[in-house]
């Protein structure tokens, strides 16, 4: 471990990295603005879901187009390396703010940027072909420690293969679901269009994807696979581009598996960029080595340890619950869980009190479409929303109100059937980590990991 931890390499993959991802988030950042998607999210809802733990993220109304501002300039420095500590540390602040403001809106890639935007607050990235290098002769070097690349390799691996593991399961492999469900819905796709609507098309597309999701990261990491490796990078990530709404995460994933390729293919890239900008030699390619200072190594060798084995161990969480994970989804967030279920929900609360008072709940007053559709789905959701039910009618003039819920969700095209149990008062559950009894069982089996 002394010699790996020892071992240097050019910066220049990191470079071109950061570089990239950057400039992406930018642009992502700045295409929520101009659709108009900052308004219908975070400012026009009355109510908003927060994550259990983060009850503190509120949203800001109008304030939040100050949020993306600085969530664009931040990832605009960061791309061209000035102020690039400073500018990593209010790109990481600023986008998990954004992302922890509704949990409605919750996305595994969401937290995937996440967790690379803290990676790069303590990576040399910024040594090579930046700003700062250039306005910093000391900031020069073209050398870094190894793993601060193997780092970026490390997490992009575990997102695929946890991403795969989630898919050995009997749904997905012996049912090709949700796929059987979703790819008729696609048969207007131009030239394969018509191939969704057989059943063995749903089942070749699963069995395809867990096999590239168990492998690719390792035959991105190894010289004689990789190009064929980073071909289907491409092509699967086009694929669901092309067929699933969701967004820029399809490109983030192939410029960001650029980084397992080798140094010389990022120095190619850095050279012909730096003479279209006219830059010199000792930008494109420095000398010397960077050295983490001597009090300041030590604990950033602690943040990534405790960082990979929270990464590791944290997508297992959902082994401390009984039932099934994707029936109660105790476990199910943060867990690179990608794709893998069709829910459909409906609910319908009803709120009472002591005095006799009675009131059919209409969720158009309160939730937005979007968050109605993923609250009715989802046993925390839901409990959150009773809680608001519970004070909004309180501070009507309710006596203490009782609120319950007839859900009836349908998981994989079962039969719905009810979700949270109609006589359970849920103003009186609390919210934690424990598992809620109050979830009807699932009384089926989904085999698999």
């Amino acid at each position: 471990m002394r010699a790996y931890l020892q071992k240097y390499t050019s910066a220049a993959p990191l470079a071109v990295f950061r570089a990239i991802f950057g400039l992406m988030l930018m642009i992502s950042t700045a295409r929520f603005v101009a659709l108009g998607w900052v308004r219908e999210l975070y400012i026009n809802p009355q109510f908003f879901f927060s994550f259990y733990g983060f009850g503190f993220v509120k949203p800001l109304g109008e304030w939040t187009y100050l949020l993306f501002a600085v969530c664009g300039v931040s990832a605009l420095l960061v791309s061209i390396g000035w102020y690039y500590r400073l500018a990593s540390i209010a790109l990481f602040l600023s986008f998990t703010y954004i992302e922890l403001m509704d949990k409605s809106t919750y996305l595994n890639h969401y937290y995937f940027v996440s967790l690379l935007c803290f990676m790069l607050i303590f990576l040399p990235a910024n040594t090579m072909f930046s700003v700062d290098a250039r306005r910093n002769e000391a900031a020069h070097a073209g050398q870094i420690p190894a793993w601060c690349i193997d780092c970026v390799r490390v997490l992009v691996c575990m997102l695929y293969f946890y991403a795969g593991i989630a898919k050995l399961n009997s749904d997905w492999l012996l049912q090709a679901l949700p796929l059987k469900i979703w790819l008729p819905a696609k048969n207007d796709t131009p030239v394969i269009g018509s191939l969704f609507n057989h059943l063995e098309t749903a089942y070749v597309f699963s069995w395809i994807g867990c096999m590239y999701d168990l492998s690719v990261g390792f035959l991105l990491w190894n010289r004689r696979t990789r190009p064929f490796a980073y071909a289907s990078v491409v092509v699967f990530h086009l694929l669901t581009s092309l067929l699933f709404p969701i967004g820029m995460f399809p490109y983030i994933m192939i410029v960001t598996a650029l980084v397992f390729f080798p140094a010389e293919f990022h120095q190619k890239l850095i050279n012909r960029v730096g003479r279209l900008l006219g830059r010199p030699a000792i930008i494109t390619k420095p000398a010397g080595r960077y050295r983490y200072p001597a009090l300041v190594q030590p604990a950033v060798y602690a943040v990534f340890t405790v960082f990979f084995v929270f990464q590791i161990a944290f997508p297992f969480r959902y082994l401390l619950y009984p039932d099934e994970l994707f029936w109660t989804e105790e476990g199910y967030r943060f867990s690179w869980r990608v794709m893998l279920m069709e829910k459909a929900g409906y609910t319908q609360f009803t709120v009472t009190d002591a005095n006799g008072k009675r009131q059919t709940v209409n969720n158009n007053d309160f939730l937005t479409r979007l968050q109605e559709k993923m609250m009715s789905t989802q046993p925390d959701m839901i409990l959150q929303y009773a809680h608001m039910l519970r004070d909004h009618y309180a501070a009507r003039g309710f006596v203490q109100p009782h609120v319950y819920v007839d859900s009836y969700v349908a998981l994989n095209g079962r039969t719905g059937r009810p979700l949270i149990a109609p006589d359970v008062d849920l103003s009186r559950q609390c919210d934690s980590f424990r598992h809620k009894s109050w979830i009807t069982p699932f009384n089926n089996e989904i085999k698999g990991l």
